[in-house]
């Protein structure tokens, strides 16, 4: 005891003699100049670590700023513009095509056309789509085979009776509520959810999604926590990147592992604060179409009271009907909200998905109330005020028309497709799977990667449409009911053969040089991921555009 008396008694004159050091040597200081350095350092410490929480970070601003500085030169910003003029045209050229009348509308027409006018125009634009989807040869865009006119004739007759519904309004729009609280609760019952489980349609994935962070952010800014992040890993969706945006949310991507292609749970680990809204993980994720670890993830998200969300907008219509049992919904403790799309594996005309929560102490955090509007208390469940009854509807007959024995069937010839694409592509030289890819997705590369997009631009050349994937370079194909079709799996892999032959055998040529292919090559090797955007936005730009470049 005596030493630590004898200690602490040392510390206290070590910290006095310092302090009068101290104070002697800034006798000699201007106050004024010590008072602005204290206020000065203060509002600097301040402000760094204000930048460290927001959802920009110091690193990535510090990077933007030096980039920006880069392309403000001369000489860079100039060969920039000649690089994204060449880019523009060869997008407008390609994408710009207004069909056998050549016409473009730019302007109201003075007189209304007639229906069976109308119709004919309807036609020509109907041409101009091309039909290989329904050929199996696009990589998802289109889950239907669109084989049953029973089915279509169905949703003509929808169409006819809910075009106009509004569900903003339930009591004058009684059916479409009711059709919602059904396609809900049908949901709710394929993810084993109980009496407790909850949840709200959406237009498409990306807005469950949005909808499911903005319930999590919410949910923590209630609790008084300011800043707020979510750990996601690379392979998420980029809607969980695009939610962020819009909702001011620090994003922390975690790494998947090389071999499994699954999150980096430990690297996960790490990044979870106080300030965390949300974890997630995908079941199956898009890339390469591999189901994360949900329980492990489950299991981090109880021992830190963070919300955990799946992301299941693939699996959610597949999952539930396959042999396999997956631990991937709300029978794992700590799963909190799901994200499923109907308009997908659920074969609903484009436009519907849920999002579902393990209770009404979530979803509550979705819903928005304005209580002192002019106009009345305003209260709406989504981000939309009015939404779509149609869409609500076509989903809800769908559902109804193929049932639980035919989504099974559906999703069991997804799996053994899928499956029996990914054995055909691993007895092929110079191709390397990249995942299970045993759900819906196959994902693989070139073990030469600089042939990869050549590889790509062969597959196009023979009338596929195959993803472009990023870190590490790739290409996948996500599996539809086209796809199950007879001799197109074997098509497939027999074409991947061919053309990894080809270009490991012959020199570039110069036909095989695509805008497409030369924007991913060149994309993922700049460092500056703003020019990147630039690309995109020219993409973008060119999906509006109404005349060719010149």
């Amino acid at each position: 005891m005596s030493q630590v008396t004898h200690l602490a008694q040392v510390a206290k004159e070590t910290a006095c003699s310092v302090r009068d050091q101290l104070r002697e040597q800034l006798k000699s200081v201007d106050p004024l100049i010590l008072v602005s350095a204290v206020c000065i350092s203060t509002y600097t410490c301040t402000r760094l670590w204000q930048l460290h929480l927001d959802e920009f970070g110091i690193r990535r601003r510090v990077k933007n700023s030096l980039f920006s500085f880069v392309k403000s030169i001369p000489f860079v910003r100039a060969e920039i513009d000649k690089q994204l003029a060449e880019v523009n045209e060869e997008l407008a050229n390609s994408l710009v095509y207004h069909g056998d009348n050549g016409k473009f509308f730019t302007s109201l027409p003075a007189n209304g056309f007639g229906s069976e006018e109308l119709v004919q125009l309807a036609d020509i634009y109907d041409r101009m789509e091309g039909p290989k989807y329904l050929e199996g040869r696009v990589s998802g865009a289109v889950f239907s085979d669109e084989s049953d006119s029973e089915e279509m004739k169905t949703y003509v007759e929808i169409f006819k009776k809910f075009a106009w519904s509004n569900p903003l309004w339930p009591k004058l729009f009684p059916g479409v509520r009711k059709m919602e609280a059904e396609v809900v609760r049908m949901c709710c019952d394929m993810m084993n959810g109980d009496a407790e489980t909850c949840g709200t349609m959406s237009t498409g994935g990306s807005v469950s999604i949005m909808l499911a962070v903005l319930a999590h952010r919410n949910r923590l800014l209630r609790r008084g926590v300011t800043h707020p992040n979510m750990v996601i890993p690379s392979s998420a969706h980029a809607a969980f990147t695009k939610a962020a945006e819009v909702f001011r949310i620090k994003v922390y991507r975690v790494s998947v592992d090389k071999n499994t292609f699954k999150v980096n749970l430990k690297e996960m680990e790490s990044y979870i604060s106080s300030r965390t809204c949300m974890l997630v993980g995908s079941a199956p994720n898009f890339p390469f179409g591999t189901v994360d670890d949900i329980e492990a993830i489950a299991k981090l998200g109880l021992k830190y009271d963070v919300p955990v969300h799946v992301d299941a907008c693939l699996g959610g219509f597949l999952l539930p009907f396959i042999d396999e049992k997956i631990a991937y919904d709300f029978r794992v403790p700590g799963v909190i909200s799901m994200s499923a799309d109907s308009h997908k594996y659920g074969l609903a005309p484009k436009g519907s998905s849920v999002v579902l929560y393990r209770n009404k102490e979530y979803l509550h955090n979705q819903y928005f109330c304005d209580a002192d509007w002019q106009g009345g208390i305003y209260a709406s469940a989504t981000l939309e005020g009015s939404r779509s009854g149609l869409n609500i509807a076509l989903c809800w007959a769908a559902m109804l028309y193929h049932g639980r024995d035919n989504y099974a069937t559906y999703a069991q010839d997804i799996v053994r497709t899928t499956r029996a694409i990914r054995d055909g592509l691993a007895t092929i030289p110079g191709i390397r799977l990249q995942g299970d890819s045993d759900i819906c997705i196959v994902s693989w590369t070139t073990e030469d990667a600089s042939l990869l997009p050549r590889f790509h631009n062969q597959m196009k050349e023979r009338g596929w449409q195959l993803g472009n994937l990023q870190f590490p370079a790739g290409v996948h194909i996500m599996v539809t009911m086209n796809h199950t079709k007879p001799g197109i799996c074997e098509k497939l892999v027999s074409d991947c053969r061919s053309s990894i032959s080809y270009v490991k055998e012959n020199p570039p040529a110069p036909s095989e040089k695509t805008c497409e292919a030369a924007i991913y090559g060149m994309a993922q090797g700049i460092p500056d991921r703003t020019i990147v955007a630039e690309f995109a936005h020219s993409y973008l730009d060119a999906c509006y555009a109404y005349t060719k470049a010149k």
